[in-house]
Protein backbone atom coordinates (compact mmCIF):
# COMPACT_ATOMS: atom_id res chain seq x y z
CA UNK A 1 0.00 0.00 0.00
CA UNK A 2 1.15 3.19 -1.12
CA UNK A 3 1.97 5.93 1.72
CA UNK A 4 -0.55 8.87 1.29
CA UNK A 5 1.65 12.10 0.68
CA UNK A 6 1.08 15.47 2.78
CA UNK A 7 -1.33 17.66 2.07
CA UNK A 8 -0.18 20.37 0.70
CA UNK A 9 -1.84 24.37 0.42
CA UNK A 10 -1.47 25.96 -2.62
CA UNK A 11 -0.24 29.37 -1.11
CA UNK A 12 0.87 31.84 -3.30
CA UNK A 13 4.40 32.77 -3.15
CA UNK A 14 5.63 36.46 -2.86
CA UNK A 15 8.09 37.76 -6.36
CA UNK A 16 10.16 40.01 -5.35
CA UNK A 17 10.33 42.75 -7.95
CA UNK A 18 12.63 45.55 -7.29
CA UNK A 19 15.53 46.72 -9.15
CA UNK A 20 17.52 45.47 -7.57
CA UNK A 21 16.01 42.09 -7.95
CA UNK A 22 16.55 42.07 -11.92
CA UNK A 23 19.25 40.07 -13.31
CA UNK A 24 21.08 41.49 -16.09
CA UNK A 25 22.08 39.37 -18.64
CA UNK A 26 23.10 40.05 -22.48
CA UNK A 27 19.33 38.38 -22.75
CA UNK A 28 17.94 41.50 -21.51
CA UNK A 29 20.41 44.02 -21.24
CA UNK A 30 18.68 46.07 -24.53
CA UNK A 31 15.37 45.80 -23.10
CA UNK A 32 16.50 47.44 -19.74
CA UNK A 33 18.29 49.98 -21.40
CA UNK A 34 15.40 50.99 -23.69
CA UNK A 35 13.30 50.91 -20.24
CA UNK A 36 15.93 52.88 -18.84
CA UNK A 37 15.88 56.06 -21.23
CA UNK A 38 11.86 56.81 -19.58
CA UNK A 39 11.09 59.29 -19.75
CA UNK A 40 12.82 60.08 -23.71
CA UNK A 41 11.18 57.59 -25.29
CA UNK A 42 11.53 59.23 -28.71
CA UNK A 43 7.37 58.78 -29.23
CA UNK A 44 6.69 58.72 -25.63
CA UNK A 45 5.59 54.94 -25.89
CA UNK A 46 7.30 51.80 -25.75
CA UNK A 47 6.66 48.25 -26.51
CA UNK A 48 8.42 45.67 -23.86
CA UNK A 49 7.61 42.13 -25.43
CA UNK A 50 8.93 38.48 -24.44
CA UNK A 51 7.93 35.28 -24.31
CA UNK A 52 6.26 34.39 -21.12
CA UNK A 53 7.11 34.37 -17.42
CA UNK A 54 10.74 36.22 -19.25
CA UNK A 55 10.61 39.12 -16.74
CA UNK A 56 8.20 41.56 -18.38
CA UNK A 57 5.76 42.39 -15.39
CA UNK A 58 8.91 42.64 -13.72
CA UNK A 59 10.19 45.41 -15.39
CA UNK A 60 6.80 46.93 -15.76
CA UNK A 61 6.47 47.39 -11.89
CA UNK A 62 10.55 48.50 -11.96
CA UNK A 63 9.37 51.53 -14.08
CA UNK A 64 5.62 51.92 -12.52
CA UNK A 65 8.18 52.58 -9.34
CA UNK A 66 10.27 54.92 -10.36
CA UNK A 67 7.91 56.67 -12.98
CA UNK A 68 4.36 57.18 -10.70
CA UNK A 69 2.61 55.04 -13.10
CA UNK A 70 0.00 52.66 -13.20
CA UNK A 71 -0.31 49.76 -14.30
CA UNK A 72 -3.50 47.86 -15.32
CA UNK A 73 -4.03 44.11 -17.90
CA UNK A 74 -5.26 44.94 -20.87
CA UNK A 75 -8.59 42.71 -20.01
CA UNK A 76 -9.47 45.38 -17.19
CA UNK A 77 -9.39 48.88 -19.12
CA UNK A 78 -12.86 48.48 -20.20
CA UNK A 79 -13.75 48.64 -17.06
CA UNK A 80 -12.08 52.01 -16.53
CA UNK A 81 -12.75 55.69 -17.08
CA UNK A 82 -10.02 56.00 -20.01
CA UNK A 83 -10.01 59.37 -19.25
CA UNK A 84 -8.95 59.62 -15.63
CA UNK A 85 -6.81 57.14 -16.53
CA UNK A 86 -4.68 59.33 -18.96
CA UNK A 87 -4.87 61.78 -16.26
CA UNK A 88 -2.21 59.63 -14.44
CA UNK A 89 0.07 60.44 -16.88
CA UNK A 90 2.48 57.13 -16.84
CA UNK A 91 0.39 54.30 -17.64
CA UNK A 92 1.61 50.46 -18.41
CA UNK A 93 -1.02 48.28 -19.73
CA UNK A 94 0.02 44.56 -20.25
CA UNK A 95 -0.41 41.44 -22.48
CA UNK A 96 -1.54 43.15 -25.07
CA UNK A 97 -1.28 40.34 -27.45
CA UNK A 98 -4.34 38.44 -25.39
CA UNK A 99 -6.69 40.36 -27.18
CA UNK A 100 -6.60 37.88 -29.47
CA UNK A 101 -8.27 35.30 -27.58
CA UNK A 102 -11.15 37.18 -26.68
CA UNK A 103 -14.70 36.92 -27.76
CA UNK A 104 -15.40 39.56 -30.45
CA UNK A 105 -17.47 41.64 -28.48
CA UNK A 106 -15.47 42.12 -25.84
CA UNK A 107 -12.57 42.25 -27.20
CA UNK A 108 -13.63 45.32 -29.47
CA UNK A 109 -14.66 47.10 -26.47
CA UNK A 110 -11.24 46.75 -24.66
CA UNK A 111 -9.25 47.75 -28.55
CA UNK A 112 -11.39 50.75 -28.06
CA UNK A 113 -9.99 51.94 -24.71
CA UNK A 114 -6.57 51.07 -25.69
CA UNK A 115 -7.01 53.02 -28.42
CA UNK A 116 -8.15 56.25 -26.45
CA UNK A 117 -6.27 55.79 -23.60
CA UNK A 118 -2.95 55.63 -26.11
CA UNK A 119 -4.20 58.94 -27.69
CA UNK A 120 -4.79 60.83 -24.74
CA UNK A 121 -1.72 59.80 -22.56
CA UNK A 122 0.27 60.94 -25.48
CA UNK A 123 -1.89 64.29 -26.07
CA UNK A 124 -1.26 65.08 -22.43
CA UNK A 125 2.25 64.42 -22.32
CA UNK A 126 2.52 61.16 -20.56
CA UNK A 127 4.15 58.27 -21.21
CA UNK A 128 2.41 54.86 -22.58
CA UNK A 129 4.16 51.23 -21.84
CA UNK A 130 2.74 47.79 -23.36
CA UNK A 131 3.70 44.48 -23.03
CA UNK A 132 2.89 41.57 -24.86
CA UNK A 133 4.28 38.34 -26.40
CA UNK A 134 6.09 38.58 -30.00
CA UNK A 135 6.28 42.18 -31.61
CA UNK A 136 3.20 44.64 -31.77
CA UNK A 137 3.99 43.94 -35.55
CA UNK A 138 1.89 40.30 -34.90
CA UNK A 139 -0.45 41.25 -32.44
CA UNK A 140 -4.09 40.61 -33.86
CA UNK A 141 -5.47 43.98 -33.25
CA UNK A 142 -9.12 44.43 -35.15
CA UNK A 143 -8.74 47.98 -35.16
CA UNK A 144 -7.28 49.40 -37.62
CA UNK A 145 -6.17 52.67 -35.89
CA UNK A 146 -4.90 51.22 -33.14
CA UNK A 147 -2.65 48.49 -34.86
CA UNK A 148 -0.84 50.78 -36.89
CA UNK A 149 -0.66 53.05 -33.61
CA UNK A 150 0.95 50.02 -31.75
CA UNK A 151 3.18 49.18 -35.18
CA UNK A 152 4.99 52.50 -34.66
CA UNK A 153 5.75 52.07 -31.31
CA UNK A 154 9.33 51.23 -30.45
CA UNK A 155 9.82 47.75 -29.21
CA UNK A 156 12.32 46.47 -26.43
CA UNK A 157 12.56 42.65 -26.66
CA UNK A 158 13.99 40.24 -23.98
CA UNK A 159 15.23 37.27 -25.73
CA UNK A 160 15.66 33.76 -24.61
CA UNK A 161 17.67 32.92 -21.44
CA UNK A 162 20.88 32.43 -22.05
CA UNK A 163 22.85 29.59 -18.79
CA UNK A 164 23.27 32.53 -16.45
CA UNK A 165 20.31 34.39 -16.76
CA UNK A 166 18.64 31.22 -16.37
CA UNK A 167 20.01 30.46 -13.39
CA UNK A 168 19.78 33.71 -11.66
CA UNK A 169 15.99 33.30 -12.73
CA UNK A 170 15.90 29.68 -11.03
CA UNK A 171 17.87 30.66 -8.12
CA UNK A 172 15.16 34.16 -8.04
CA UNK A 173 11.99 31.86 -8.35
CA UNK A 174 13.01 29.45 -5.15
CA UNK A 175 13.75 32.54 -3.38
CA UNK A 176 10.59 34.28 -3.90
CA UNK A 177 9.45 30.55 -2.40
CA UNK A 178 11.73 31.10 1.22
CA UNK A 179 13.54 28.25 -0.37
CA UNK A 180 17.74 28.62 -0.44
CA UNK A 181 18.77 25.68 -2.52
CA UNK A 182 22.27 24.56 -3.84
CA UNK A 183 24.42 24.81 -6.87
CA UNK A 184 24.43 21.37 -7.44
CA UNK A 185 20.55 21.62 -7.72
CA UNK A 186 20.51 24.37 -10.10
CA UNK A 187 22.81 23.09 -12.69
CA UNK A 188 20.86 19.63 -12.91
CA UNK A 189 17.87 22.06 -13.80
CA UNK A 190 20.07 23.57 -16.06
CA UNK A 191 20.88 20.52 -17.89
CA UNK A 192 17.56 19.22 -17.81
CA UNK A 193 14.44 21.39 -18.13
CA UNK A 194 13.46 23.28 -21.47
CA UNK A 195 15.13 26.17 -21.95
CA UNK A 196 12.22 28.68 -21.89
CA UNK A 197 11.43 30.99 -18.35
CA UNK A 198 8.05 28.96 -18.40
CA UNK A 199 9.81 26.01 -17.72
CA UNK A 200 11.79 27.57 -14.98
CA UNK A 201 8.39 28.09 -13.07
CA UNK A 202 6.95 25.48 -13.74
CA UNK A 203 9.57 22.92 -12.47
CA UNK A 204 10.40 25.19 -9.37
CA UNK A 205 6.22 24.61 -8.56
CA UNK A 206 6.59 21.35 -9.18
CA UNK A 207 9.68 20.55 -7.17
CA UNK A 208 8.32 23.21 -4.08
CA UNK A 209 5.14 20.99 -3.57
CA UNK A 210 7.26 17.59 -3.83
CA UNK A 211 9.28 18.88 -0.97
CA UNK A 212 6.46 20.03 1.06
CA UNK A 213 4.05 17.15 0.59
CA UNK A 214 7.41 14.40 0.79
CA UNK A 215 8.92 16.43 3.81
CA UNK A 216 12.17 16.61 2.20
CA UNK A 217 14.77 19.03 0.85
CA UNK A 218 14.90 19.89 -2.80
CA UNK A 219 18.10 18.46 -4.08
CA UNK A 220 19.24 16.42 -7.33
CA UNK A 221 17.98 13.09 -5.98
CA UNK A 222 14.59 14.39 -5.18
CA UNK A 223 14.86 16.54 -8.68
CA UNK A 224 15.53 13.75 -10.27
CA UNK A 225 12.83 11.54 -8.93
CA UNK A 226 10.10 14.40 -9.91
CA UNK A 227 11.33 15.07 -13.54
CA UNK A 228 11.03 11.11 -14.51
CA UNK A 229 7.98 10.84 -13.09
CA UNK A 230 6.44 13.54 -15.05
CA UNK A 231 8.66 11.88 -18.13
CA UNK A 232 6.33 9.11 -17.81
CA UNK A 233 3.21 10.21 -17.16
Amino acid sequence: MMKPEQLVLDLPSRAALGRDDFFVSPANALALQALDRWPGWATGKLALCGPSASGKSHLVQVWAARSGGAVFEVEALAQHDIAKLAEIGNVAVEDVHRLALMPDECGEAIEESLFHLHNRVLSEGGTLLVTGEGAPSRWEIKLPDLASRLRATEVATLDAPDDALLSAVLVKLFADRQLVVSRDLINYLLSRIDRSFASAKATVEVLDRAGLSRKRAITPRLAGEVLRAQAGA
